[in-house]
């Protein structure tokens, strides 16, 4: 070993560094025994209080059912300490569920980089400037920071390296706390956190009205294209005070682990159905769970990877939170044929390989990195029900007056019938679609399967495949359209759907005609350029929309043809709705470039709206679906059977008679009242999470401007009519959406004023 001599005062320097630092954490508590906490901002109020007592910041509030929740935090040598979480049933005791804590955090950082899938299309419009480029990174899907080396021409810059991949758990420096009251809630902020490259503060927030703790670290990076991942949660549970963990498999079996075993060296990635564990004692449960749908980022498949973990620590203690892996799986592939099975397990490895883009964390924005508790003096099962009626049970609510519509979706339909040898063999997603509630699946297939570039014969017969495989399927409840993703003449790529099964081509040999009668399949077309696409659109009555708008294989688009014949026609419906980058500083769901896409749609011309998508592949029952999807309440009393006129819902969709939500927020009803320049927004919702916030977003043509309404007040599980004056002057357009403190929301299409 090399010894290195210090220099002459640095001795002396560390020794008076370290002494200040222990007056720092010396004052973590006053000389009257008291914990330091400002409380400047706190306004007692009934059933939502804060106390100092002694050594602890106490936090009680009013649950659910009459219950009472108390969290107490401490400072012990600069770390915050969770002393107690206890409950009290209605007419009950106070019972501890968990004594002397410690908030834990890790995180996972990798490089963000574009990808070439994005930059095919940028260089075919010449849009190649360094800066936008910059920009444009932050919308990738096809990267996968964690992957060593990486698979060749995914990304430029690639082979990754290992060093540029870091892992780090929180270190905490905490002299005292922040207690603020904001509406219904209160907040216990410490600063003084370092997660790595992050660096910021520890926030709990418990909600009047329920039984919900949500524990965060809010930090910020200065370091450029990061992406992260995290795991978060609580350690020191005590083994001898805490019968079990358990939790419902994919399977919906009930599993639980006693603690029986050896001491864990890694957290142990439970694949829990609802993203849901809970640890039970003879007090009551605690359970824990990640946000429903923010904590995830966009993959090909839903496949449930193990979302909450457990880890015996010692003989002792253990802990528990919520977590992400550091790579995707396959798939389990499918297939009758030897070509089919292998098509299957190449598309499922390729996934494997080259997609889990973690979330983005541009320089400068706070990141929260959260997961909540549910405090309950209840058993397991019952703390289930409880925690599921944040997500309805993982289920869209039906709505009086509403079908549940979705779209793109690459299953591949017509392969796999065609390789089962029966239109009657069920696929896989079907029932994954119905038991969410989903009415209407409107599918994508040719995306890679099928002979999507062939002249006729060949195309026709898949598409005869696909279309009585959709009304063989199709109930009295449950409808799928035959739709495609085509990127023949459009620009980028697009989704198509018409309002009865259509056959065409988006390939003209020599000798064809745009419109023929085939013999065999009545009317067809071939189509040869943009103008006979949308002649077929507007013959036929359909609709095609961007998209993945902004990113993938639509990078620039639909900006790149704006002033075309087709984007113009009302046949262009206006683009697609994903939850795509994921970054969490942002309050709404795909924040900047979704409703950046929807917002300059409406202010370039006539009204243009977004449409919910998947964009996914294959689907299992015992997938993870309903966290990654959004979905579409579309107004339509009555589902149309596959062989009756969908014109009623095409006609709803044109109108804009559609909302669309993550599931725990509703807009049942929205309208704009009045005449001239003195109008009011009137919005009937009701919402599961505590709200946040509710919007009222409009555009005159150039610029956007929004009026942001706190809505903090409003606890879980409520309903509310909102009424919103504004004033039309200069006004084009306007919009309202509603938004949860969970970051789940909803939407409505935008209204063009008269």
């Amino acid at each position: 070993m090399r010894f290195v001599p210090e220099p002459p005062g640095r001795s002396e320097s560390m020794k008076l560094r370290a002494y200040l630092a222990s007056l720092l954490l010396a004052t973590a508590v006053d000389a009257a025994g008291q914990m330091n906490c400002d409380l400047k901002a706190y306004k007692e109020q009934p059933g939502l209080s804060a106390r100092l007592s002694g050594e602890a910041l106490e936090l009680e509030w009013q649950g659910a059912a009459g219950a009472q929740l108390r969290a107490s935090f401490g400072i012990a040598n600069g770390q915050p300490v969770v002393r107690e979480l206890a409950v009290m049933k209605q007419g009950g005791s106070w019972a501890p569920l968990g004594r002397d804590l410690t908030p834990d955090f890790h995180v996972t950082t990798g490089k963000r980089r574009i990808s070439e899938q994005q930059l095919q299309p940028l260089r075919e419009l010449g849009r190649m400037d360094p800066a936008y480029l910059e920009e444009q990174k932050w919308n990738v899907f096809w990267d996968s920071p964690l992957t060593v080396p990486g698979v060749t021409r995914t990304n430029p810059g690639l082979p990754r390296k290992p060093e540029e991949i870091r892992r780090d758990g929180v270190k905490y420096q905490i002299s005292g706390c922040e207690v603020k009251t904001d509406g219904a809630r209160i907040e216990v902020t410490f600063p003084g956190v370092t997660l790595g490259i992050f660096s910021g503060r520890l926030v709990f927030t418990a909600y009047k009205g329920t039984n919900l703790l949500r524990q965060e670290v809010v930090a910020k990076t200065e370091e450029p294209s990061v992406a992260y991942k995290y795991h978060a949660g609580l350690k020191g549970f005590r083994t001898n005070a805490v019968s079990r963990v358990t939790w419902q498999d994919t399977s919906r079996s009930w599993q639980k682990y006693e603690f029986g075993g050896a001491v864990n060296r890694d957290p142990v990635a439970l694949r829990a159905r609802n993203r849901l564990a809970i640890i039970e004692s003879n007090n009551g449960s605690l359970a824990y769970f990640p946000p429903p749908h923010k904590f995830f980022f966009a993959r090909e498949i839903e496949l449930n990877l193990g979302y909450v973990w457990f880890r015996k620590d010692d003989a002792n203690t253990f802990s528990a939170g919520v977590r992400h892996g550091d790579r995707e799986e396959g798939y389990r592939p499918y297939g009758v044929s030897d070509a089919q099975w292998n098509k299957r397990v190449s598309q499922a490895r390729s996934f494997a390989q080259a997609n889990f883009a973690l979330y983005n964390a541009p320089p400068g924005t706070w990141q929260r990195m959260a997961v909540y508790y549910y405090l309950s003096p209840a058993n397991a099962r019952a703390t289930q029900t409880a925690v599921l009626a944040f997500t309805h049970g993982d289920t869209y609510k039906r709505l009086p007056g509403y079908q549940v519509a979705v779209s793109h979706f690459h299953t591949h339909f017509n392969e796999m019938l065609s390789d089962a040898g029966t239109i009657d063999a069920q696929p896989t997603w079907l029932p994954v679609f119905r038991s969410l509630g989903i009415n209407i699946a409107m599918m994508s297939d040719f995306h890679g399967d099928g002979h999507a570039t062939d002249a006729g014969p060949l195309r026709f017969a898949d598409q005869q495949t696909y279309f009585d495989g959709c009304r063989r399927h199709s109930d009295k409840e449950f409808l799928i359209m035959p739709g495609e993703e085509p990127d023949a003449f459009f620009g980028g790529h697009y989704t198509m759907v018409f309002p009865k099964p259509v056959f065409w081509s988006h390939v003209r040999k020599e000798g064809q005609t745009f419109e023929e009668n085939d013999p065999k399949y009545g009317k067809v077309y071939h189509v040869g350029n943009a103008a006979e696409e949308l002649a077929m659109l507007r013959n036929e009555g359909g609709f095609v929309w961007q998209a993945h708008p902004r990113t993938k294989g639509s990078s620039g688009y639909p900006e790149a043809i704006r002033e075309t014949e087709h984007f113009r026609s009302d046949r262009y419906l206006g683009a697609s709705y994903q939850s795509l980058p994921v970054d969490q500083s942002e309050k709404r769901i795909c924040e900047k470039r979704c409703f950046g896409v929807l917002d300059d749609m409406n202010n370039w011309g006539a009204a243009k709206y977004l449409f919910a998508e998947g964009d996914t592949y294959a689907k299992y029952p015992d997938d993870d679906t309903y966290s990654h999807l959004l979905v579409n309440y579309v107004k339509l009393p009555k589902l149309p059977a596959f062989d009756d006129s969908w014109k009623p819902l095409f006609g709803a969709l044109r109108a804009g008679d559609f909302f669309v939500t993550s599931g725990e927020v509703l807009i049942k009803n929205s309208a704009i009242e009045g005449t001239g320049a003195k109008r009011t927004l009137v919005a009937d919702v009701e919402w599961t999470f505590p709200l946040e916030f509710v919007e009222v977003v409009w555009g005159d043509g150039g610029k956007i401007e929004r009026k942001e309404i706190p809505a903090t007040q409003y606890p879980a599980f409520g309903s509310q009519r909102f009424r919103i004056p504004f004033d039309t002057a200069g006004h084009k357009w306007v919009r309202f959406a509603v938004w949860d403190s969970a970051g789940n929301g909803a939407f409505t299409q935008p209204v063009h004023l008269k």
